[in-house]
């Protein structure tokens, strides 16, 4: 292994997961698989395969042949090419490299990748696509203008989603480790959160303290209110507010731990003594969660669960679910399957959940965000051990 990798992958990962998708790919005759992501956020699939992260909007393309090895189409000198014939540590399971300067900010490069990866893919009959949609479209028609009549074309996503979302054991570790690694920095957070601190203050802490436990990326989100006024998730450039002696803040932490692998949790802390309306609102969704957790079985019909929640909401005189509040993750921050209406995928053992319903009103945002892992029967244990309450400090 590489040294200057950071957290890498076991190599018997990879190829547990090289040999799940040619065994589908097999019995569904696809000669070839070509996927493209420029971000560690929601661009997990170049990673699950070549165990490289993707960062800044810089494009990466990956031929995965049924019977041989990768081909890589990455930022770098126009016309270099690499042959590395599977030898090179960082680049596991990777037969070349091809080379060229293009970048999503800049729309007339987006064919660029296109054309070299176009040109390998010739002698290719059935190609899949993998997540195509988030693609730019230029490089999508590229490639299928240039082998029309040679090749055929399916959407590969489906079955390529399942198979990520099925955990191995190395995998649940790392996703167990981030979790750990999120409860370490809320209580360090605890110890450090002042009054005058800006919301930017706070989450600028939770990242750092992040870093520096292996985390590799993520998103904050925060702020701070008064009581009787709602604290939402805010992005960070709505995050100038400082926090004031009596006030509380509700923060969101979702980045990935040592290995890329993503959990969140999000908790509410008040500088002072909590409101009867905020703890009642924190305890209403802690048994929201809870009823969740109860569907959360192997087998179950996500669009089921997502109908029994609004129902448990109405239940409570509160408004049914519009957001997203239950997710499957690994190394996408939101990954499938996703606990809603639309969801065509069943819950299945070795799934990573997390789950955050949440409400607001004019005077209170209500929320709670942990992890699960899905045991043979049920969910298991709460992968976080942060106390299920308001933190009054």
């Amino acid at each position: 292994m590489d040294e200057r990798l950071l957290n890498p992958i076991s190599t018997g990962e990879l190829e547990r997961r090289w040999a799940a998708v040619r065994k589908t790919m097999a019995e569904r005759n696809i000669d070839a698989l070509v996927m493209q992501n420029n971000n560690d956020w929601l661009g997990g699939y170049v990673r699950w395969f070549t165990d490289t992260p993707l960062s800044n909007g810089y494009p990466r393309s990956v031929i995965f042949p049924a019977s041989d090895l990768m081909i890589v189409v990455d930022m770098g000198p126009r016309g270099a090419r690499r042959r590395i014939n599977g030898d090179d540590a960082a680049n596991r399971g990777v037969g070349e490299m091809i080379f060229t300067p293009a970048f999503t900010s800049v729309s007339y490069t987006d064919e660029y990748q296109a054309e070299l990866v176009a040109q390998e893919l010739r002698g290719y009959r059935t190609i899949g696509w993998i997540g195509s949609g988030a693609m730019p479209h230029r490089f999508v028609t590229r490639i299928e203008r240039e082998l029309a009549g040679q090749a055929s074309f399916v959407d590969a996503t489906d079955f390529v989603d399942r198979l990520k979302a099925i955990k191995s054991e190395e995998e649940k570790d790392l996703i167990r480790k981030a979790a750990q690694m999120q409860d370490e920095i809320f209580n360090r957070l605890l110890r450090k959160i002042r009054p005058d601190m800006t919301g930017n203050d706070i989450t600028a802490l939770a990242q750092y303290e992040g870093r520096l436990l292996g985390s590799e990326q993520g998103l904050f989100l925060g702020s701070s209110a008064p009581l009787g006024q709602a604290s939402r998730f805010l992005d960070r450039h709505l995050q100038a507010r400082a926090l004031k002696p009596g006030e509380h803040f509700t923060l969101l932490i979702e980045n990935n731990g040592p290995g890329g692998f993503y959990t969140e949790i999000a908790r509410t802390i008040v500088l002072g003594k909590a409101s009867n309306e905020l703890i009642d609102g924190f305890e209403t969704m802690k048994e929201a969660q809870a009823h969740t957790l109860r569907l959360l079985k192997p087998g179950a019909s996500c669009a089921a669960i997502a109908q029994s929640h609004d129902d448990y909401m109405r239940g409570c005189k509160l408004p049914p679910e519009l957001r997203l509040y239950a997710h499957g993750q690994g190394y996408d921050l939101v990954e499938r399957p996703l606990i809603r209406c639309d969801e065509g995928m069943t819950i299945e053992q070795h799934m990573n959940l997390a789950v955050h319903p949440g409400y607001e009103t004019a005077s209170i945002f209500a929320v709670i965000c942990d992890n699960y892992l899905i045991e043979s029967d049920s969910a298991g244990d709460c992968l976080h051990k942060t106390p299920k309450q308001v933190f009054e400090i």
